[in-house]
């Protein structure tokens, strides 16, 4: 299984719940914000690291878009703060189109 973080852009990674649960990789790589896409895996035992959970099963019947608004704003503040499993991207994408302006071809594709 994946032990890594994908970079979508210089500050928004994505990775798996074994990868985000891994404090010496989450240390590693500066991540201050996690928005953890499950109901019940663990958020990172790492002091520094906030989030917010998006309870949902890993299930495409799964509504999505009602978290889509408070992921991104919350996804662009911990992207200010810190300048100061296939769920994951279509947040992110979401975050790209509102706070990027990207159209969803375009927020897809960096992904």
């Amino acid at each position: 299984p994946m032990l890594q973080l994908c970079k979508v852009t210089a500050s928004l990674l994505i990775s798996n719940a074994r990868a985000a649960r891994n404090e010496d990789l989450l240390a590693r790589e500066g991540v201050t914000f996690c928005v953890n896409v499950t109901r019940q895996q663990p958020f990172p035992g790492l002091q520094q690291v906030r989030g917010i959970r998006v309870p949902v099963f890993d299930d495409p019947a799964e509504d999505l878009y009602r978290y889509f608004e408070q992921c991104s704003d919350a996804i662009e503040e911990a992207v200010k703060s810190a300048r100061g499993s296939h769920l994951l991207p279509a947040i992110c994408t979401a975050y790209l189109m509102k706070h990027r302006k990207l159209p969803l071809k375009d927020a897809f594709e960096v992904l």
